[in-house]
């Protein structure tokens, strides 16, 4: 079986199908991945031994704007491409992690009637997965409360394939990393890849009101360091091969709301705080993401209008005095490795 994989424009669309891959090739699947130009889905694909072929793409916006004209033609131009290379690899089926890389080639496997299974993290679906829902056999959904209106093929709720790297975190290694001992608790502060100015901003201005409740460790950023230095305070632009450990010996996590982040501090039942981005920066997915969470009783939410230095300060001492994670504790996450893997060969069967 060849599986062509596809996803990408941020790491969110490229990082958790990484595990589908591995276990396809496990499974002697031949796969091949189709990403952007740009190349930063194959970067994120490190060496993982596939064939990877980049298509023109252009970015689906949800506004007007001049760009979208151009990037009309990306669209049409990567359509044509990915016409022709699935033709050329003689596809199977077509797994889909989103992304505005991820739409001329599901449109082309559509009219192929090449089957796609598609996986979308978000309670609702992203606008390239909007767009190629009349083209997917199967969607794999991250919420058993994602159900698309209209959606006429196959819903199954799988979960997001998780990296075992996460899952592997030591609470001692992080601790070691620190030079935190074990009496001591400890908050961990991120705003996702590229930081975010704000919640770094408002972290720094609390220091003085969060440092006696626990040292504080803030993933700002690249380039986003702020040279303060105060006991109990630990800064980093990115963490890579530690951030298992440091997920793991935080007692408290602060973070932005993205489908596939929450998705991790549920799997690894971190009491947390999410300060999803507000409507202004994003489609709103975020504010859905936590809203979700907090009726389900697994996470606490400040919304971006209301994060302040004080607010903050009390909702994570709040969180810190309590000793369990509610109802955090029965979340069990499916095997959705295996789910995934199993949608995508009964796909390739019912073909």
């Amino acid at each position: 079986m060849h599986v062509v994989c596809t996803g990408g424009g941020t790491a969110g669309h490229v990082v958790p199908a990484i595990p589908v891959i591995q276990a396809l090739l496990a499974e002697g699947h031949r796969v091949s991945f189709v990403g952007s130009r740009s190349g930063l889905e194959a970067q994120l694909l490190g060496d993982l031994p596939i064939a990877y072929h980049g298509i023109a793409a252009g970015k689906l916006r949800r506004y007007l704007s001049f760009e979208n004209f151009l990037d009309a033609f990306k669209v049409l131009f990567g359509i044509l491409e990915a016409l022709v290379l699935l033709k050329r690899l003689k596809a199977d089926v077509v797994f889909s992690k989103g992304g505005f890389v991820s739409f001329p080639l599901v449109l082309a496997a559509g009219l192929w009637r090449i089957p796609v299974v598609a996986h979308e993290s978000d309670l609702t679906p992203g606008l390239a997965n909007r767009l190629a829902l009349p083209f997917v056999h199967s969607l794999c959904v991250n919420f058993p409360d994602t159900k698309p209106a209209r959606f006429a093929g196959r819903l199954i709720c799988t979960g997001t394939p998780v990296r075992q790297a996460l899952l592997d975190g030591s609470p001692e290694r992080g601790r070691a990393l620190l030079g935190v001992d074990a009496g001591r608790r400890i908050l961990l502060v991120t705003g996702g890849s590229l930081g975010a100015d704000r919640l770094n901003a408002v972290v720094r201005a609390a220091l003085p009101q969060l440092l006696p409740e626990a040292d504080v460790v803030l993933v700002c950023g690249p380039g986003k360091l702020s040279g303060i230095e105060r006991t109990g305070f630990h800064e980093f632009e990115f963490v890579s091969d530690a951030w298992g450990d440091l997920l793991a010996c935080a007692d408290l996590v602060v973070s932005r709301a993205g489908a596939n982040t929450l998705y991790e501090l549920l799997c690894l039942g971190k009491p947390n705080i999410l300060v999803p981005l507000s409507r202004k920066a994003s489609r709103g997915d975020q504010i859905e993401n936590a809203a979700y969470a907090r009726r389900q009783g697994f996470s606490r939410v400040l919304q971006e209008e209301d994060l302040a230095p004080q607010p903050l300060v009390a909702l994570v001492i709040d969180a810190l005095e309590e000793t369990h994670s509610g109802r955090m504790a029965g979340f069990q996450p499916p095997d959705s490795v295996r789910l995934i893997c199993e949608a995508i060969t009964e796909a390739v069967k019912a073909a």
